[in-house]
């Protein structure tokens, strides 16, 4: 995600030393690692023989404790909304597939405003309530056993809300034009259809979206045929890879859409809402973009690319996946940054979100990556002009576990020099072994700020904790001995 408006210059994005920009566990080779620990070490057979019980209404990430749910895994959601510009009244019929991580006598999930008309499980008419801002209390007919898949059917309706968090306004915005987008973080998908709204339980998305002709819906994921009838515009969009629900979006407007592949057949839709045409250039500069990262990153591992281009201001851009939400203030530096979230914050999400740092700082660190390689900039000299012309202001924010409600200060701007300095403090080679192979290891899954601690120092062959103590877990400037490492000094 891009900060814009999050300061001082220099705290918003620490790009150039002039000019404010926008911009925005152990390794796993199978299954996803956002399965709950309720039935960790126990075979399905005794699984299933435990009495029955309430899910959480938490997945348990201590800064929100009240953010997605437990007692399931949710494997994937069929989303269908009709979506009136006039009224504002979204229409909703969205089916998750889940599996029990416990007996479960009753479960959870997310939804914020809107009206439930029914709810069945696996068919049959289930009972629900509501409890605090957002938890939909769904009881079963019958309880679910340990390890047995279920599906859900909630039908509703209402004006989508959105609210106020550290990072801006999340939820359901309307455009200028009159359209509306689904756009936010940390909570997103909750505001439009009911979800495990965290980002520790990825699942895939498919999307069904109504709207009156001559409005156009545009999604993450592959695009299917679109189809008008009776004054309505049906298209469908399917993204078969697991997607934290941050990462889903809808946008309506009067889109002019552009379509081409990649030269390996990935499709790059671009998606232009008015107000937003002065950005065409630097759409058509996708396809550069992604190949320069993959020439640092390795293979893109998104199933799509292209964006959304609002002509809102909103105030910050947004990595939805395969496909990232712009505001009218985008640069070219801003895609950069998006893109480069494909790799870090989207293929590998966070656990919990004290982990931010493993979205941003990365992500931020690739817009200098991208001045070094395509501008021929020297980042050391850009690091220690950059050291020498911040404020005391500037090193405070800790990069890890900095607390709810600040995940997103410091991340964009001394997130930038901290990941500098790390290349300098292990070298050349180990830093791009880590680059290249942490998504790659953690391919649609999880992992903690902790666990990637671990990972480098394995990469690199010997302790860093004094680095990242001094950097990622403390405030302040760091001692010159990690403020300075390697040809940094020189």
């Amino acid at each position: 995600m891009a900060i814009r408006r999050a300061g001082p210059c220099v705290l918003a994005l620490v790009c150039t030393l002039t000019a404010c920009t926008s911009g925005s566990g152990e390794p796993r080779t199978t299954a996803p690692q956002h399965t709950p620990a309720t039935s960790a070490g126990e075979s399905p057979g005794a699984l299933q023989q435990r009495p029955a019980e309430p899910g959480a209404p938490g997945i348990g990430d201590p800064y929100y404790p009240e953010a997605g749910n437990g007692g399931y895994d949710a494997q994937g959601y069929d989303v269908s909304v009709r979506y009136d510009p006039d009224s504002g009244v979204l229409h909703g019929d969205s089916t998750m597939t889940a599996r029990a991580t416990k007996p479960l006598s009753r479960f959870n999930l997310d939804l914020r405003g809107m009206t439930v008309e029914a709810v069945h499980v696996d068919g049959a008419r289930a009972r629900f309530d509501r409890e605090g801002a957002h938890e939909l209390v769904i009881t079963p007919e019958q309880a679910k056993a340990g390890n047995q898949r279920f599906r859900v059917r909630v039908q509703y309706h209402g004006t989508p809300q959105r609210k106020t968090s550290g990072l801006g306004n999340d939820g359901w915005h309307r455009t200028p034009s009159g359209g509306a987008f689904a756009m936010g973080e940390p909570p997103s998908a909750s505001f439009w259809y009911p979800s495990n709204d965290h980002p520790r339980d990825k699942a895939t998305f498919r999307l069904t979206a109504r709207v009156p002709e001559g409005w156009t819906a545009v999604s993450i994921g592959r695009e299917e045929q679109s189809t008008t009838r009776d004054g309505w515009t049906t298209s469908r969009w399917i993204e078969p890879e697991p997607v934290a629900g941050y990462l889903t979006t809808v946008a309506i407007d009067r889109f002019g859409v552009t379509r081409r592949t990649l030269d390996d057949g990935t499709p790059v839709v671009n998606a232009f809402a008015p107000g937003s045409e002065d950005l065409r250039p630097e759409a058509r500069r996708t396809g550069e973009i992604v190949r320069f990262l993959e020439s640092r990153f390795g293979d893109y591992p998104a199933t799509t690319t292209g964006g959304i281009y609002l002509g809102a201001d909103i105030g910050y851009a947004l990595e939805t996946q395969g496909r990232p939400t712009y505001d009218v203030d985008a640069r070219l530096e801003t895609i950069v940054h998006e893109l480069a979230h494909q790799w870090y914050g989207n293929e590998v999400s966070v656990s919990s979100w004290a982990d931010i740092c493993l979205n941003e700082c990365f992500a931020s660190y690739a817009q200098w990556l991208w001045d070094e390689g395509k501008e021929g900039a020297d980042l050391d000299v850009k690091y220690h002009k950059t050291v020498a012309a911040v404020t005391d202001e500037f090193w405070e924010p800790p990069l890890y576990d900095m607390g709810a409600g600040d995940e997103f200060q410091g991340v964009y701007s001394k997130g930038i020099l901290a990941m500098h300095a790390l290349r300098r403090q292990i070298g050349e080679k180990a830093f791009w072994t880590v680059m290249r192979s942490w998504p790659r290891q953690h391919s649609e899954g999880n992992a903690s700020w902790p666990e990637f601690e671990r990972f480098v120092e394995r990469k690199y062959g010997r302790s860093l904790d004094g680095f990242f103590a001094a950097w990622f877990h403390r405030s302040g400037l760091p001692d010159e001995q990690y403020l300075y490492p390697g040809t940094l000094s020189n």
